[in-house]
């Protein structure tokens, strides 16, 4: 003979909760949001909950698996909005993760064709790098890379690549670089910022840009940099990340520049600007 089972009437929360597939932390926040009417106490002090209680949590958890938001699932339950609403919502919603899913899983592939984290810059900046050896970038120069990209965006740091592929193909120019980048880490808080030392720092590193730029002509790549804005205007979908503007940019981005190095860095901006400004 089979026992019979006698379902109880009211059930407590943890009882509740393992039936329908939840916490009793999660219930517990469905009561203080409004979205499960909290029921009366029994005389040990402790929630009971009855068959409808148990109804709406199974339809709170259908609801949940199907993406649909607590405020939306509370203005279901008290009829203050139309069903249509919350749908087109969600499928909004669900069409926003769709395509953030393909972003991602592009990024993935990235990464496992490059090899490196160059592969979680945008595709612009990727597709211009990817061709070069093994080592060939420096951590600094992918470091270079995600800043220019967070301020002036995927076209600004698929245009600086240029300097890189330089760099990584003229040993000559890398080591000037480096020696450059020595001169500047040496220019510490206690370097007047008009020492001698200083402007003649920032007119080596215009000398350098200089160069730079004519390597860049005469590997054809400011012609490969031209091509950029058609491929970007081509690819670009109306969703890429909002940028801030470069000053705001430039203002919270921290760099820790002495006094002396920060006079330089003005120094070789304001040398580039005039030997443009000759050069045009």
């Amino acid at each position: 003979m089979y026992p019979s089972a006698t379902p109880p009437r009211k059930v407590k929360i943890g009882d509740a909760a393992a039936f329908a597939g939840t916490t009793p932390r999660a219930i517990r926040h469905y009561h203080q949001i409004g979205l499960l009417p909290e029921p009366e106490r029994g005389g040990d002090g402790r929630r009971r909950y009855a068959y409808d209680d148990m109804i709406r949590l199974l339809w709170i958890r259908k609801m949940s698996e199907a993406g649909i938001s607590l405020d939306d699932m509370r203005a279901a339950f008290n009829e203050a909005q139309d069903v249509e609403d919350v749908l087109g919502r969600l499928e909004e919603t669900l069409a926003a993760q769709e395509a953030d899913i393909k972003r991602q899983h592009a990024a993935v592939q990235r990464l496992r064709a490059v090899g490196s984290p160059l592969g979680l810059l945008s595709p612009l900046v990727t597709d211009r790098l990817s061709h070069l050896p093994s080592g060939a970038l420096r951590p600094s120069d992918l470091e270079a890379l995600l800043v220019t990209e967070r301020i002036f965006g995927p076209l600004g740091a698929a245009i600086q690549a240029s300097v890189f592929i330089i760099l990584a193909t003229h040993p000559g120019l890398r080591a000037e670089a480096d020696r450059l980048d020595a001169a500047d880490a040496a220019l510490d808080d206690t370097v007047d910022p008009h020492d001698p030392q200083v402007e003649e720092l920032a007119a080596q590193h215009c000398a350098h840009h200089k160069a730079l730029h004519q390597a860049i002509e005469a590997a054809g790549l400011d012609v490969a940099e031209e091509k950029l804005f058609d491929i970007y205007d081509a690819e670009a979908s109306g969703e890429e990340e909002v940028q801030m503007s470069a000053f705001e940019a430039v203002t919270k981005m921290p760099y820790g520049f002495s006094p002396a190095r920060t006079r330089c860095v003005e120094l070789t901006g304001q040398l580039l600007a005039e030997y443009i400004s000759t050069d045009s």
